[in-house]
């Protein structure tokens, strides 16, 4: 890729640096983030989104946590440290892959002290800046994974429709439903993508679309009440999103408008794929209805480019996702391989192989 959606810049003492993806695409401008409060305040606001981004960004707001902490008291540092993932945790309630990153991070930090409790508090927490690298590391590697999985889907000449950003602006590498395209891409297919604009935040038009015309793939823009009509036409041989939670059964919450596009798939005999890391996947919640759903301001809906396009005091619902079931998705891919008509049996087998595909 030629950007970075964010990066650890220097050592223990240093900070955060991410794309603010709330100005693109009119401005390319990475922001700071020096302080949990700033980066609490980024996820929050969209500065940075997509399930995986969230999750390698929590990740390293532990050692940013940890530059608050003055003392020299391993006990005193690892209870600062579960209140930040506390509070972290608090900023967006559905992608999972944050509250993931975060117990990573407590369950490692728990485990080095244990380990070495002789050990000096700059050891700590150069130990969790390395954890939080690793998180970074292993999310790029899964993208590229996921695309090597996935562009076998992508036919030579064929046309595909995404949603939503789900791209390399959504995580540390290439992205996870954007990632079997530049794969198909570098391979020299040729095949056209159709972009869902994504109401009401438009990161299918602002953002998608941003990335699919940095890599020179062929890209058109659709309004969301368009992808009926597009699949009608013959264009869409295949449908791939993202997912911010995948339920044990195989029920996926992703960007709101997915499940209805799940239900044109369907309708007009369209494939349609989830790709997604394995660390989306939470087990604990055995079925879609049970996944929490985030709920956002009235002003997303009631606005548009600041101006109000709705009556003063009109009643808003604004979900942010929406809940797909299982079965109408033809197949999750992940870093792991593909699991065909997911239901719970394949999906617990699938996460207890320890087989990861190998990169050249």
């Amino acid at each position: 890729m030629v950007f970075e959606t964010l990066e650890w810049i220097g050592g223990i003492d240093g900070h955060l640096e991410l794309i603010d993806q709330r100005l693109l695409p009119g401005e390319f401008t990475k922001l700071k983030c020096k302080t949990v409060a700033q980066l609490w305040d980024a996820i929050k606001t969209l500065a940075v989104r997509g399930a995986p981004a969230i999750g390698v960004a929590a990740g390293y707001g532990i050692p940013l946590a940890m530059q608050a902490y003055d003392g020299s008291e391993l006990k005193a540092a690892y209870a600062h440290l579960v209140k930040s993932t506390e509070h972290l945790a608090e900023s967006r309630p559905t992608a999972v892959n944050l509250f993931w990153a975060l117990e990573r991070m407590k369950t490692y930090a728990n485990s080095f002290i244990a380990n070495d409790p002789n050990c000096s508090i700059g050891e700590f927490k150069t130990a969790l800046l390395g954890e939080a690298h690793a998180i970074c590391r292993q999310d790029k590697e899964m993208c590229k994974a996921i695309g090597v999985n996935g562009e076998k889907f992508i036919k030579e000449g064929s046309g595909v429709l995404t949603h939503c950003n789900a791209g390399a602006l959504a995580t540390a590498g290439q992205g996870t439903a954007l990632s079997p395209m530049y794969e198909a891409h570098a391979n020299g297919k040729k095949f056209k993508v159709y972009v869902d604009e994504t109401r009401p935040l438009l990161q299918g038009a602002r953002l998608t679309a941003w990335e699919l015309t940095q890599a020179k793939i062929d890209a058109t823009l659709v309004c969301d009440n368009m992808a009926g009509v597009v699949m009608k036409a013959g264009k869409v041989d295949a449908i791939i999103t993202g997912a911010d939670r995948i339920a044990a059964n195989g029920d996926v919450a992703n960007k709101i408008g997915t499940y209805t596009l799940s239900i044109l798939a369907k309708a007009h005999g369209v494939p349609f794929y989830i790709a997604a890391p394995s660390s989306t996947f939470d087990l604990d919640i055995k079925s879609g209805d049970k996944i929490p759903i985030e709920e956002r301001d009235a002003d997303e809906i009631c606005e548009f480019g600041a101006r109000r396009t709705a009556p003063e005091g009109m009643k808003v619902f604004n979900p942010a996702f929406d809940v797909t079931c299982a079965e109408n998705i033809t197949a999750i891919i992940t870093e792991k391989g593909v699991i065909e008509k997911p239901n719970t049996k394949k999906i617990a087998a699938h996460l207890k192989t320890d087989k990861i595909l190998k990169l050249k």
